[in-house]
């Protein structure tokens, strides 16, 4: 990311949201390790949802798959709660047409073009602290600028979100996050009759498996109910 843009996502860290800034120093909870999603194919298997101070890891291999209803679910749960967070676009892709005025009015959406400026920004944010939830949206950008991205990045991140109750979300087309605390595959195959399908009825149909990978607990195939 080029040092000129740095300075401008500085900025917009700064004064993006006066008077709404969240310290997780201060807020933090030591009694709510989890986000709920409100979607129970993922949190009853993940025992509450998201997990707080660690990387969650969204393999969406397939662009049918209904990704983009998932992360735009969780954007809304993020908005519902009054907290605010990021949007780290690695591929410049979100629709923002289709995407709902409040989640917008508590979104930090910061547009990239490659890999490397997407997790150079996800660096960023996650040093500023000030955000409750951060997804790193990678899952569009090309093969050839995953592999570039050393996996040392991983447990760079892990450390520095667990200093804080922050969720931290990353959407990639494989498996890629060395050190996620939990990994949500979504396995879903919508064809084009699906794009005349309310949000609900996509949610209806979405499937997943989630499996938290640090403990031995079940991993669930599950479909979501709306």
């Amino acid at each position: 990311m080029p040092a000129e843009n740095v300075i401008r996502l500085r900025a917009l860290l700064s004064e993006k949201f006066p008077g709404l800034r969240l310290r997780l120093d201060e807020s933090r909870q030591s009694d709510y390790k989890f986000q709920p999603t409100a979607l129970q194919q993922i949190d009853r298997p993940l025992r509450g949802g998201l997990s707080r101070g660690a990387l969650t890891e969204i393999v969406a291999a397939s662009q049918s798959c209904g990704s983009a209803t998932l992360i735009k679910a969780l954007l809304q749960q993020c908005a519902q709660t009054s907290q605010i967070g990021a949007l780290i676009d690695g591929n410049d892709s979100l629709e923002v047409g289709q995407t709902d005025e409040k989640i917008l009015a508590r979104l930090l959406w910061i547009r990239c073009h490659t890999a490397e400026e997407a997790v150079k920004a996800a660096d960023l944010v996650l040093r500023d602290g000030n955000l409750s939830f951060v997804l790193l949206d990678l899952k569009l950008n090309p093969e050839s600028q995953l592999r570039k991205i050393p996996p040392r990045t991983w447990y760079r991140f892990q450390r520095l979100v667990e200093q804080t109750s922050a969720v931290c979300i990353v959407v990639t087309p494989r498996p890629l996050v060395s050190g996620a605390q939990a990994r949500i595959v979504v396995q879903s195959q919508f064809s084009l009759d699906a794009v005349e399908l309310a949000t609900a009825q996509l949610l209806d149909r979405l499937k997943v498996e989630a499996s938290n990978l640090r403990q031995p607990v079940q991993t669930e195939f599950a479909t979501v109910a709306g």
